[in-house]
C-alpha cells in the first residue's frame, strides 16, 4: 500500500537533516590553514651557541604577514624581535632580532595567512647557550576557532548553499521549466538563494578581519581591520561578489517578471538572452571562490580556476536543479509536466559527468599520493564525500527510472481507446456539473434580485452565504486535485527520491564546507616531512663520531621544485672530512636532481667560500671525500640545487665545525 508523504514528514526529515549539518559544522576542529610551517632557522629545539641575528620561517606557499605575524620572546615573555618580517625568498620570512640577547630559551609565535585564504599560526622554541626555564607557553595561537570561527564556517555554508540554490533554481527554469517562471513557489526559491547569498558575502566581509587575527567578537565591526581585509585577495573576492549580485538581481528580476509575461513564441527569443547573461554571472560568481581560495594557491593554478569554475556551475545545475524540482513537485500549484523532468534528468546526467572529471584532478592535485587518502584529515573528508556522491548518483538513477515511467505513462493514455472513451464522459459529466452550476448560480441570482427587489432582509446574508460557499467549493477542488496528483504512483515514486535525493545533498553541502577548511593533504605530508627532517637536525652532533648532519627544506619555484636536501660532513673538524648529501622529497622519496653543488663560508674569519661538488652515487645521494675544513669556527654551508634546466635555488645553514 503505497503511503502519502504529508507535510509533517517533510518537515520532520528537513529538520533531521539539518540536524546532521549542525552536528557536522559544531563537530569541525577549527579550520585548519592551508599553508605549513616547513622549516625554520634556527631550528625547532636547537640550541646554538651565539645568539642569532634573525629568525626565519619557511612556509609550504607564500603567505600574508603583519607587524605581529612573527613574535620572538625571550624567557621572561618580552618581545626582543624588531619589526615586521621581511620576505626573503617568495616562502621564507625573516625578523630581525634584538642584539645582546642573554643565554636562554626564547619562543617563536607566529601567525599568518595563507595564500588560500585560512589563517595558520603556531609556536615553537629555541635556546642560545642552554635551555632554560621560560614563562611563556610554547603553544600556537587558537587562529579560525571560536564563536568567530563558528560564524564564518556557517557564513561560508550558506553563501554556498545561496549560490547553488540561486544558480541551479534559475537553470532550472530556463533550461528545463520555462512555465516555472510564473510560479510563485520557484520565485520564492530563486529569490531567497539570492538573499542568503547576499546576507552570507555581508557577514563574511564584516567577520573577515577578526576571523584572521584576533579571533574576538567585538572585532567584527572594528573598521581598521575592515579597511585592511579590502585590501587582501579575499576582501577583494567578497567586494566582487557584491557587485555580481547586483547584476544577478537585476536577472532574476527580468526573468520573474517581463519574461514570464511574454508569451511562448517570444519567450523562445529571449531565452537565449536570458541564459548567456546568467551564465555570465553565475561564472563570475563561482570565479569569487576560486580566485581566492585553494584553486588560487599550490600546483597548477592558471589550470585549477577555470575546473574549480566549472565544479561549480555544475553542482549548482545539479543540485539547484533538484532543489528546484523538489519544490515544483511538492509546493507548486501548477503540475510540473513529464518533459520538463526528462530535460532536467539529462541536465543532471551531464552535471554529474563534469563533477567527475573536475573532481578527479582537484583530488590529484590536492592529495598527491594515494595514501594520503587514509593518512590525512583532507583525504578521510573526501572519502566520506566521493561515498555521499556515489549514494547520490545512485538515488538519482532511481529517480531516472521513475521519470522514463512517468514519460511512458504520458504517452501511452492518449493511445487508449478506453481511456480516450473514459476522457469523453468525464468531459460530458464535467459539462452538466457546469451547467448544473451555472443554473444553480442564475437560480441563486434571480432570487438575490427579488429579494432585494421586495426589499427582503436576506440579501446580504444570502450574499454571504454564497461567497463561503465559492471559498469551500475551491478549498474542495484544490484538496481533489491534489489528492490526483499524488494518487499517481509514478510521480508518487518521482517526489520520494527526489526528497532523499534532496536530503543526501544537505549532508554533502556541510561535507565540502568543512572540506574547503582543512589542510590539503598534499601540504599535510609535506609539513609531516619537514616536522621530521627537522627534529632529525636538531641533533646535530653524535657524541661518540662527532657527525655533524644539517637539513634544509628548498623550494626552485618551478613545477615538481619542492624537497628537503640533507647535508652529512663526519668527523665534523678541521682537516679532510666525509661529506654525503642527500635529496628527497616532501614525502620522504628520494628526489633525483639534475645537479647539487655545496659551498663552505667562515665570514667571520673571511674565509670562502669554498666549492665543493659532490659525485653523484645513486637516486636521491651524492658524496664527496677529503672535504677539507682550515680552522674551526661557525661555517656558513651553503647547498645549491638545481630541478631543471632553469629552476634552481641555494639555502644555507650555519653550523659549528672543529
Amino acid at each position: 500500500m503505497t503511503q502519502t508523504i504529508t507535510p509533517r514528514r517533510v518537515r520532520t526529515l528537513v529538520l533531521l537533516f539539518l540536524a546532521v549539518v549542525g552536528a557536522l559544522l559544531a563537530g569541525a576542529a577549527p579550520a585548519s590553514a592551508h599553508a605549513a610551517l616547513t622549516g625554520s632557522d634556527p631550528a625547532q629545539g636547537v640550541v646554538v651557541d651565539k645568539a642569532p641575528t634573525q629568525v626565519s620561517l619557511t612556509f609550504s606557499e607564500k603567505v600574508a604577514t603583519s607587524g605581529d605575524s612573527v613574535r620572538v620572546l625571550d624567557p621572561k615573555g618580552k618581545r626582543v624581535d624588531n619589526a615586521k618580517p621581511t620576505d626573503v625568498s617568495g616562502t621564507t620570512y625573516a625578523v630581525q632580532l634584538k642584539s645582546g640577547l642573554a643565554d636562554g630559551t626564547y619562543t617563536v609565535a607566529w601567525q599568518v595567512v595563507s595564500a588560500d585564504s585560512h589563517p595558520v599560526a603556531g609556536a615553537f622554541t629555541f635556546s642560545i647557550g642552554a635551555p632554560s626555564k621560560t614563562t611563556v607557553a610554547a603553544s600556537g595561537q587558537e587562529v579560525g576557532g571560536g564563536v568567530v570561527g563558528w560564524l564564518y564556517g556557517f557564513g561560508r555554508y550558506v553563501s554556498y548553499a545561496g549560490f547553488i540554490v540561486m544558480v541551479g533554481g534559475a537553470a532550472f527554469v530556463l533550461a528545463c521549466w520555462q512555465r516555472g517562471s510564473g510560479v510563485k513557489a520557484l520565485q520564492r526559491l530563486v529569490v531567497s538563494g539570492w538573499l542568503a547569498l547576499t546576507s552570507a558575502t555581508l557577514l563574511l566581509l564584516l567577520l573577515r578581519g577578526s576571523y584572521t587575527s584576533t579571533g574576538k567578537v567585538g572585532d567584527i565591526f572594528d573598521l581598521n581591520l575592515l579597511s585592511q581585509v579590502l585590501q587582501t585577495k579575499s576582501g577583494a573576492a567578497l567586494v566582487s561578489r557584491l557587485l555580481l549580485l547586483a547584476a544577478a538581481a537585476l536577472f532574476i528580476a527580468v526573468l520573474f517578471g517581463a519574461y514570464d509575461k511574454r508569451e511562448d513564441e517570444e519567450k523562445r527569443d529571449l531565452t537565449f538572452g536570458l541564459a548567456i547573461g546568467g551564465f555570465v554571472v553565475a561564472a563570475g560568481l563561482a570565479a569569487s571562490w576560486a580566485m581566492a581560495e585553494h584553486a588560487s594557491t599550490g600546483l597548477q593554478p592558471g589550470v585549477a580556476m577555470p575546473v574549480d569554475v566549472v565544479h561549480l556551475l555544475a553542482v549548482a545545475a545539479w543540485l539547484g536543479g533538484l532543489t528546484a524540482l523538489l519544490v515544483a513537485l511538492y509546493r507548486s500549484d501548477t503540475p510540473i509536466e513529464s518533459t520538463a523532468v526528462r530535460r532536467f534528468s539529462q541536465v543532471a546526467f551531464y552535471s554529474v559527468l563534469a563533477l567527475v572529471a573536475t573532481g578527479v584532478y582537484q583530488s590529484w592535485r590536492q592529495l598527491g599520493s594515494w595514501s594520503a587518502f587514509t593518512d590525512t584529515a583532507y583525504g578521510q573528508l573526501l572519502l566520506v564525500k566521493i561515498g555521499l556522491v556515489a549514494l547520490l548518483v545512485g538515488i538519482a538513477s532511481i529517480s531516472r527510472r521513475w521519470t522514463a515511467r512517468l514519460a511512458d505513462t504520458a504517452v501511452a493514455k492518449p493511445r487508449k481507446a478506453k481511456g480516450a472513451a473514459d476522457d469523453a464522459a468525464s468531459g460530458a459529466a464535467s459539462g452538466e456539473k457546469e451547467h448544473a452550476a451555472a443554473r444553480a448560480g442564475a437560480a441563486s441570482a434571480k432570487k438575490s434580485a427579488s429579494a432585494k427587489t421586495s426589499g427582503g432582509p436576506a440579501s446580504g446574508g444570502d450574499s454571504k452565504r454564497a461567497t463561503q460557499l465559492a471559498r469551500q467549493q475551491a478549498a474542495i477542488d484544490t484538496t481533489r486535485q491534489k489528492r490526483q496528483r499524488d494518487a499517481d504512483p509514478d510521480r508518487f515514486g518521482l517526489r520520494r527520491t527526489v526528497l532523499a535525493e534532496a536530503g543526501v545533498a544537505v549532508v554533502l553541502l556541510a561535507v565540502t564546507t568543512v572540506l574547503t577548511q582543512t589542510e590539503p593533504g598534499r601540504t599535510e605530508q609535506e609539513a609531516k616531512a619537514a616536522a621530521s627532517s627537522s627534529s632529525s637536525s636538531s641533533s646535530t652532533a653524535d657524541s661518540s663520531s662527532g657527525a655533524l648532519t644539517l637539513t634544509m627544506s628548498f623550494d626552485t619555484g618551478g613545477t615538481d621544485g619542492k624537497g628537503v636536501v640533507s647535508v652529512d660532513l663526519d668527523p665534523a673538524r678541521v682537516g679532510g672530512n666525509e661529506m654525503h648529501v642527500y635529496v628527497q622529497r616532501p614525502n620522504g622519496r628520494a628526489f633525483d636532481v639534475p645537479e647539487v653543488k655545496v659551498a663552505f663560508t667562515l665570514e667571520a674569519k673571511k674565509i670562502g667560500p669554498l666549492p665543493v661538488n659532490p659525485d653523484h652515487v645513486t637516486t636521491g645521494h651524492w658524496t664527496a671525500n677529503g672535504v677539507q675544513i682550515p680552522m674551526a669556527g661557525d661555517w656558513k654551508v651553503a647547498v645549491t640545487v638545481r630541478t631543471s634546466d632553469i629552476d634552481q635555488v641555494t639555502v644555507s645553514k650555519n653550523a659549528q665545525i672543529g
